[in-house]
């Protein structure tokens, strides 16, 4: 015990500087999150409260709109964070080779959409894809092809939606990936020339394993904002048609802001967060590799 305050004491300077961040961090997410694990557990309305253990969980297995919300979720991660990973990594092998000027004039050009309203993509991408007088169907009338409700399909709904996302999305990546690029040294790839390497092969064999930390925080990252997407669904589709679009925050949002049951939509959110940490953890394990060089 004498050890422990002697410690705190030596170092309490340093603490002296964590615990102002340390209390908002506490105060705007550690609280909220107790707190909605505890809701989880109650049959918590706007003006009652009851006990009632683990049963909202088992009301959420058991309904069919939380599966086919998990499922729209799983469909849009699985093709957005590869398809806009893999476009980032190519936009930056391309821009790579440029000046510094030109570079950061590409890269700029790429992160605008970043730090643009997603109320404001969304409100554009209505437009893009509106059936009567939208930018796509026009077109598509010029190559002979008719008006298709895009986001009025179930076939075409959830599919609109990604290839909207991942054409705007990847600027962040795209800086992130090309300062990588920047650190590894060029002896690297004058050994891989020097034994017969072609540029292609020195970028599969020396740029991409090299790149592997930056990757895999990407990766996590974009896992993490795909389970939570919902301002693009609230504004184009509102989770239709019959639910094509429905993803698991959008079900949160509903459950809570529109059925008023916050015990229910406090279990879904606790599901959420348990199904993104499983699968950070499986994305560590898997490209969590330590690189040298």
């Amino acid at each position: 015990m004498q050890a422990i305050v002697r410690r705190l004491y030596r170092d309490r300077w340093g603490y002296a500087f964590i615990i102002p961040s340390f209390v908002l961090f506490a105060f705007f997410f550690l609280v909220p999150v107790i707190w909605g694990g505890y809701l989880s557990l109650l049959d918590y309305k706007v003006f009652d409260k009851q006990w009632i253990g683990i049963r909202n969980y088992v009301e959420l297995f058991q309904n069919h709109l939380f599966w086919v919300a998990l499922r729209n979720t799983a469909l849009y991660t699985l093709a957005v964070v590869p398809l806009w990973l893999g476009k980032a990594l190519i936009i930056s092998a391309l821009i790579f080779p440029f000046s510094k000027p030109i570079q950061t004039f590409f890269k700029a050009a790429f992160y605008l959409p970043h730090v643009t309203s997603a109320v404001i993509i969304s409100m554009v991408w209505l437009w893009i894809f509106n059936p009567p007088f939208g930018l796509l169907n026009y077109l598509m009338d010029l190559v002979g092809l008719g008006p298709h409700a895009w986001l009025g399909d179930v076939r075409t709904a959830l599919l609109s939606i990604v290839f909207m996302q991942v054409v705007m999305g990847g600027g962040s990546s795209i800086v992130l990936i090309t300062a990588a690029m920047g650190s590894i040294p060029y002896h690297l790839y004058e050994a891989a020339y020097l034994d017969g390497a072609t540029k292609a092969q020195a970028f599969f064999r020396v740029t991409v394993p090299l790149l592997r930390p930056t990757l895999l925080y990407l990766m996590v990252m974009g896992t993490i904002s795909s389970f939570q997407v919902f301002t693009n669904i609230y504004l184009m589709t509102q989770g239709g048609p019959q639910f094509a679009t429905t993803t698991l925050v959008y079900l949160i949002y509903d459950t809570a802001f529109k059925q008023f049951n916050f015990g229910l939509a406090s279990a879904q959110a606790v599901v959420l967060f348990a199904i993104v940490f499983v699968l950070a953890v499986a994305q560590f394990k898997w490209l969590g590799q330590e690189v040298e060089y």
